[in-house]
């Protein structure tokens, strides 16, 4: 083997090895969450806990599917997660083509709020948001967690869409006009092709941040039990008598699949999306 390649083979050889021990710390818990899903309970509560399991059982995915409210819940979440996300591209979309292509004062100033809303602790504002779904009437009712769910993922949408933007030349846009679109037109057509990986790594964003957001919808927004969302869902598995780990690994396990499965799919998206939307700012 040629020398040189060895060398540079060993410069790289700690960044390989601390590249894996990060990943095997960022994976196990994982693991562990889906093979205590399968294990048996008797396995479960063994004082000997094993790596991997010696045998598998379908049982906890069983009581987890049976469990009261399983296919209600789902809906509720898949409708409060899809309702945010589309809302938040929608606005954001509009305010990242203001901020990156017009020139109007105060354009500064409003990406400095929207950085301020990005920084700010959303547990912080549980009282406020209290306060003003209960002046208005607004309390228990989905429509409210959706449009906490937007507010949440709205700037980060806008910070990332607004530099996607800024990457794609503005003269793609003004040939299109010279051949007689509006402005409009040319963002549609000329645009919104280029964007889609911006959209799609923003889009993740927002559904995950939705999907498992659990404070609002457990303590503050959604009382009643038919409006309430999968991870509070996940809560029921713990009783006065303890907690039913088995069942609740299997749930969590079922929680996780379609952020897992929307992140496999559009895994080479998102990584060309957020690499283009930190580029211009």
């Amino acid at each position: 083997m040629n020398p040189p390649v060895v060398r540079l083979r060993l410069r790289r050889l700690p960044l390989h090895l601390a590249a894996a021990v990060t990943v095997v710390i960022c994976l196990f818990p994982v693991y562990w969450m889906i093979s205590t899903a399968f294990k048996p309970s008797k396995d479960i509560q063994s004082a000997d806990p094993q790596l991997f399991p010696h045998t598998w059982t379908l049982d906890h995915f069983q009581r987890a599917v049976d469990a009261d409210g399983f296919a209600l819940f789902w809906r509720n979440s898949i409708l409060v997660t899809l309702g945010a996300v589309l809302l938040a591209l929608l606005v954001a979309l509009g305010a990242a083509y203001a901020v990156a292509r017009l020139r109007w004062r105060g354009r500064r100033q409003f990406m400095l709020m929207i950085f301020i809303a990005q920084m700010a602790p959303w547990e912080s504002l549980i009282i406020p948001i209290y306060i003003i779904s209960r002046d208005t009437n607004m309390l228990d009712r989905l429509p409210t967690l959706t449009l906490i769910y937007f507010m949440i993922t709205l700037p980060f949408t806008v910070v990332v869409l607004r530099g996607f933007i800024g990457t794609i030349p503005p003269e793609l846009e003004e040939a299109a006009q010279v051949d007689g679109c509006t402005r409009t037109g040319a963002f549609r057509r000329v645009a919104m092709p280029l964007l889609a990986p911006g959209l799609m790594a923003t889009s993740l964003f927002g559904f995950i941040t939705a999907w498992n957001e659990f404070a609002y919808a457990n303590f503050l927004i959604i009382k009643q039990q038919d409006n309430r969302t999968l991870p509070v869902w996940l809560s029921s598995f713990q009783n006065t008598f303890g907690t039913d780990w088995g069942a609740t690994m299997a749930a969590s396990t079922l929680f996780a699949l379609p952020a897992l499965v929307i992140f496999l799919l559009l895994q080479r998206h998102v990584t060309s999306g957020f690499a283009a939307g930190a580029v211009k700012g």
